[in-house]
């Protein structure tokens, strides 16, 4: 006895919608967002039990609550919603699509895997965001005075001091905060970087990822943490995807009259290129970007670096970089399955003749 059931999650209280095979609607329950609550009104649910939820803050928290009480849970992204709107709409249709297969693209979730290793890769991430943050509003102050600083100078203790006191008075106290809060993170970001650090030589997958060009020990553990499972990404263009380094193309009114042809029709070249996918990890792209980035730059004998040389002779900077990043990528991918350090060979191409 099959039993589809939609949760509509919030702060406060959830929603669960609970549908038949046929789609029956069998009975609808107003619930606190409390841990034993929900298990209870779940087992009180018989039959083999299908959960589908959204994407939020509470969505890994009771993925873990519902997985071993359930035959399938799944996770899936807030899609836009015309029409009337409120959480008992919502969790019968969550439901619903659940029962009739229309879910295809599901969010990954296996929270209880690496679980340290990615709470440590997001304190450290959310360090380096707040240190960015601090340090662009305070080159705001100094840039609506028409002061231009050196930003290294700015950013340090020791030599900010000479600049504060080109500020007047009223705007000298507000950049003086500004300084001793960026002060205080970057020691909580030192502290969160030294946990990452001990976290991922936990891991032998970070530690074998982190031989790959451009990768150190940093951007291998945001890589396993975000991606977990490998064996999930079938081919490198998925994987590609998932990072946001594929290349979206669109075309209109492919097809022209035209008498030479058979058929009296031809294709015409309409085809453009729309730059790479908008939806995608932000975290897996920011880390291939910068490793292609850092090869090109900092390791110069790498075949990779003198492969990026090579296409500058017919390619723009950014797309040979993005050429890399790809190949990074999918270099990390084949290791990672494989379980294999990186080999410099793989990239070395045959001289030409």
């Amino acid at each position: 006895m099959e039993r589809y059931i939609g949760i509509d999650a919030h702060k406060e209280s959830c929603t669960m919608a609970v549908m038949g095979p046929t789609g029956r609607r069998l009975q609808e329950l107003k619930l606190e967002t409390n841990a034993k609550v929900l298990k209870e009104a779940l087992k009180s649910i018989a039959g083999q039990r299908h959960v589908c939820l959204e994407e939020g803050e509470l969505s890994a928290w009771m993925y873990e609550l519902f997985e071993p009480l359930a035959t399938r849970v799944v996770v899936i992204q807030a899609a836009k919603k015309e029409g009337p709107k409120s959480d008992s709409i919502d969790a019968w249709s969550l439901a619903d699509q659940l029962r009739r297969g229309e879910l295809s693209r599901f969010v990954f979730k296996e929270p209880g895997t690496y679980r340290p290793l990615r709470e440590a890769v997001r304190s450290y991430d959310g360090m380096v965001q707040d240190t960015v943050r601090i340090k662009n509003r305070l080159g705001a102050v100094f840039r609506a005075r028409g002061i231009k600083v050196r930003s290294e100078e700015i950013y340090t203790g020791s030599s900010r001091s000479t600049w504060l006191a080109k500020l007047p008075p009223k705007v000298r106290q507000r950049a003086t905060l500004l300084g001793e809060e960026l002060d205080g993170v970057a020691d909580i970001r030192k502290q969160a970087e030294t946990w990452l650090r001990e976290e991922a030589g936990k891991v032998p997958a970070v530690k074998l990822l982190a031989t790959a060009p451009g990768i150190g020990t940093i951007r291998a553990a945001q890589i396993v943490a975000v991606v977990v499972c490998p064996e999930r990404f079938r081919t490198s263009r998925q994987f590609w995807a998932y990072c946001g380094l594929a290349v979206v193309t669109r075309s209109s009114a492919d097809w022209v009259k035209d008498a030479e042809a058979a058929g009296g029709w031809a294709r015409q070249n309409v085809l453009q290129t729309r730059g790479l996918n908008r939806k995608r990890n932000p975290m897996l792209k920011s880390v291939f970007k910068g490793a292609a980035l850092k090869v090109v730059q900092q390791q110069a004998d790498n075949e990779l670096a003198r492969h990026y040389m090579e296409m500058l002779k017919t390619t723009k900077p950014n797309l040979a970089r993005l050429t890399i990043a790809r190949k990074i990528a999918a270099t990390v991918l084949a290791m990672w399955k494989n379980k294999e350090a990186y080999d410099p060979k793989r990239h070395e191409r045959p001289a030409r003749s």
